[in-house]
């Protein structure tokens, strides 16, 4: 990988996921620069998105997809953060059926997509969260298809916990994640017609709850993913699971803050984190390991392999 395209990468990471850039720097050197580059792949695909442009949010969306298409057809990319993921992609083996599934949940956000109950929530978090675990099953060289599925759910707990996360400021850009139906039983019916308004002060206790549920959901699949870390290498599994520790952390600063939508970004602090590599590293120490295998690929999960239907 050049230098520039590590230099891009390192960058991405360093500047825009505190927590992910903790975990990856306990990976091994070859690793670290491929989650690296797996992650400025990811993050420039969403500010892409995000970011106001004189083009429309479609036409981005295709441009991307353009992208990704010339990358597996080997095509000679420019953009230092495509030259690292197209040299991650095939000295890792990664199916284009991941990044392609990442697209396809930021087309959700581009298409206004209602979520009107956990199932579809959960096709949107496996898209923009659990192909990224899939993605960095690869580069730790796990293929068992039970591993993929405990990666998967690791990245969409993660992605629940984001959103939980970021309800008021989701709100101002004119989202709302949270399922219709859950609302509506928590009492807050039609809450997504209010958007691009003010979020109403009543609708805060019904939106407590329904975060208070996703949190509890989130939490049972952290807990599968945590059964798929004995299968990692020693330092993989340090990483894995202070990334998982920290994300998990989250969600308590927000149970404390009331799950209040309007409170502070829950953040956890540096000493914090430390603490908590710390408990990985002691937890995985004494953990029994499973057998390790960097076999072949013999499956590629896809989201209704994670989402019983």
């Amino acid at each position: 990988m050049t230098t520039a395209a590590l230099t891009v990468c390192r960058a991405s990471i360093a500047q825009h996921s505190k927590s992910f850039s903790l975990a990856s720097r306990l990976l091994g050197p070859r690793e670290r620069d491929a989650a690296a580059a797996v992650y400025a792949f990811c993050r420039r695909a969403d500010d892409a998105v995000d970011i106001a442009s004189d083009r429309s949010p479609v036409e981005i969306v295709a441009t991307l997809r353009a992208e990704l298409d010339a990358i597996y057809a080997g095509e000679v990319q420019s953009d230092p953060a495509l030259v690292a993921f197209q040299e991650v992609v095939r000295a890792h083996h990664i199916p284009k059926d991941y990044p392609a599934e990442l697209l396809a949940g930021m087309a959700m956000d581009v298409e206004d997509t209602t979520y009107d109950d956990l199932d579809a929530l959960l096709v949107y978090c496996f898209r923009v969260a659990g192909t990224v675990g899939l993605m960095m099953s690869h580069v730790l060289g796990v293929r068992e298809e039970a591993a993929l599925h405990n990666a998967a759910h690791l990245g969409m707990a993660m992605q629940l916990t984001n959103i939980c996360r970021d309800v008021g400021e989701d709100w101002g850009r004119g989202r709302l994640y949270l399922p219709s139906a859950d609302l509506d039983r928590a009492g807050a019916p039609g809450l997504r017609g209010r958007l691009g308004g003010p979020l109403p002060d009543a609708a805060r206790p019904p939106i407590a709850r329904v975060i208070r549920a996703l949190l509890e959901r989130a939490e049972l699949l952290y807990e599968s993913g945590e059964r798929g870390v004995p299968l990692l290498p020693f330092r993989a599994a340090v990483a894995v699971r202070t990334a998982r520790l920290v994300y998990g952390d989250i969600g308590r600063v927000i149970l404390e803050q009331g799950a209040d939508p309007v409170a502070p970004r829950a953040v956890v602090s540096t000493s914090r984190k430390l603490r908590l590599a710390l408990l990985a590293f002691a937890r995985t120490a004494a953990q029994v390991p499973l057998e390790f295998r960097g076999a072949e690929l013999f499956h590629v999960v896809g989201v209704h392999d994670v989402i019983p239907s």
